[in-house]
């Protein structure tokens, strides 16, 4: 794909969306940091269910330390791989009190060292909640970018490389929101809606499905 196909699929879907979000309910950069990790093999949806209920009881690093092991897991036992979730979490909010004074903070290696935060997970926080022009690549944003042939990759890693290298600058910072949300309702997995799609004529999917 070419740098101008590239460019006018990003107008358009920035046209059609101009200041995506992401669908995970926070209030602060600590909140979306539980959200993000406790997302990883579940859906917003039911990830925003659980977190409905324990935000508004615990929403600092203390306060998730206050509610103990047990309790976190209560709060979040909906969400598959609650156990080690839970676990991941409440040793996060350790060190998050005892090293960072209780803040999330907007350093990758530093995030990266927090138990259940892997790069996808620091790229999310350092982009939605500090404006940073990082690209979290997921299942969706993977597809998306190799269906397309907008960014190739054998791997997430590989896709995230080049879509540093291919999205321009002025795209960068929502560019991750753009592609989830477009693969997960219009490129979806089995059957992308084709027909409905903003960028099908930009779009060199071979297989394209009458929609």
């Amino acid at each position: 794909m070419n740098k101008q196909k590239r460019i006018e699929i990003l107008t358009r879907l920035r046209d059609d969306n101009p200041h995506p979000e992401t669908e995970l309910e926070y209030s602060s950069p600590f909140e979306l940091l539980v959200a993000v990790t406790l997302s990883a093999q579940a859906t917003d949806v039911g990830v925003n269910k659980a977190t409905r209920k324990l935000f508004p009881v615990a929403n600092t690093p203390q306060g998730i330390l206050d509610l103990g092991l047990e309790g976190l897991r209560d709060y979040i036992k909906t969400i598959g791989l609650f156990n080690s979730k839970a676990n991941n979490v409440y040793k996060m909010c350790q060190i998050l009190v005892e090293k960072h004074g209780s803040e999330v903070p907007e350093n990758r290696e530093a995030l990266e060292a927090l138990p259940g935060v892997g790069r996808k997970t620091a790229n999310v926080v350092l982009n939605t909640a500090f404006g940073w022009p990082t690209i979290a690549v997921d299942t969706h944003i993977f597809r998306v970018s190799n269906r397309t042939k907008f960014a190739m990759g054998k791997d997430v890693v590989e896709v995230e490389k080049k879509l540093e290298k291919v999205v321009p600058k002025e795209f960068k910072v929502d560019v991750h929101h753009w592609l989830i949300l477009h693969g997960r309702y219009v490129c979806t997995a089995r059957k992308p809606k084709c027909g409905s799609c903003l960028i099908e004529d930009l779009c060199e999917f071979n297989d394209k499905v009458d929609s």
